[in-house]
């Protein structure tokens, strides 16, 4: 019974401990999280409204730097921002292999993404998963009844402009 006693504390500790969190920090300009966005790049980032225009032209493009403004962070870990758009909407950044996360501090930031874009159509199943990560009432996460076509980025770095 001890033993048990015993194993039953340490579980609650550990996950007390695990619990997962965004990074602290204020997103200050020249921060970056994972690899760092050098200045050339910064220097031929496009805009967010050219970016929508060449995905017209490609489903998917491999290598490109795209600056914008955060609009929404995941305040559960970090783990995916989204960027706002020229039209008002935004659209989905997600981390690399999740080898990095960002703080909440990031949201209203300009940034300058480098990685990779695609338009995807996105499952009920994952929209309610974000959304429930983003904290959404049950009614809005319930009104998601249908699947999205979207632009999705995976970052393999982002660093914080002007």
């Amino acid at each position: 019974m001890i033993l048990f006693m015993c194993f039953s504390v340490f579980s609650f500790a550990q996950e007390a401990v695990e619990k997962p969190a965004p990074p602290s920090g204020n997103a200050l300009v020249g921060d970056y999280y994972g690899e760092d966005v050098s200045i050339a790049l910064i220097d031929k980032a496009i805009s967010v409204d050219e970016l929508e225009r060449n995905l017209k032209a490609a489903n998917k493009i491999e290598s490109v730097a795209v600056k914008g403004e955060v609009v929404d962070v995941c305040p559960k870990r970090g783990c995916w921002v989204s960027v706002k758009t020229e039209n008002g909407a935004s659209f989905f950044v997600k981390m690399k292999d999740y080898a990095f996360f960002v703080p909440t501090a990031l949201k209203g930031k300009n940034v300058v993404l480098d990685g990779s874009v695609e338009k995807k159509v996105t499952s009920v199943e994952e929209l309610r998963h974000y959304a429930k990560d983003a904290k959404k009432s049950k009614a809005e996460i319930d009104a998601i009844k249908a699947p999205k076509e979207e632009i999705r980025f995976l970052a393999s770095g982002i660093k914080v402009v002007n």
